[in-house]
């Protein structure tokens, strides 16, 4: 799997993880009625937040990589690693990062990571 590809999948994971976390999992477990099934689901559901932040942190430094190898400005860097954090954000970045790698570095596209 090339570079490029790992950065689109784990950008994919890591934004569904967040937005189910953070629109569905913590609404319910704090705004459901106490003891409700809803309030409990979330609770349980809240369990998601332990798997975003270990797929984060492996996507981090993905995008770390990609972004070096790309010789991207440090502003667009930033934007790629701090897009996991903020909800929905990821796919627009993604969707970026992807039309700029195939612009300006269509190597990455197809070369391998070792």
């Amino acid at each position: 799997m090339t570079l490029f590809n790992a950065y689109r999948v784990l950008a994919f994971v890591v934004g569904v993880l967040l937005a189910f976390c953070a629109l569905v999992a913590a609404p319910l477990k704090y705004l459901a009625a106490e003891g409700s099934s809803l309030q409990e689901f979330g609770e349980t559901a809240s369990i998601m937040w332990l798997f975003h932040g270990w797929i984060f942190m492996i996507y981090v430094v993905v995008a770390f990589l990609l972004a070096r190898r790309a010789r991207w400005s440090i502003g667009f860097t930033l934007l790629m690693l701090v897009a996991g954090l903020v909800p929905l954000l990821i796919f627009w970045v993604e969707h970026k990062v992807a039309q700029k790698v195939r612009a300006e570095n269509p190597d990455l596209v197809g070369s391998s990571t070792t």
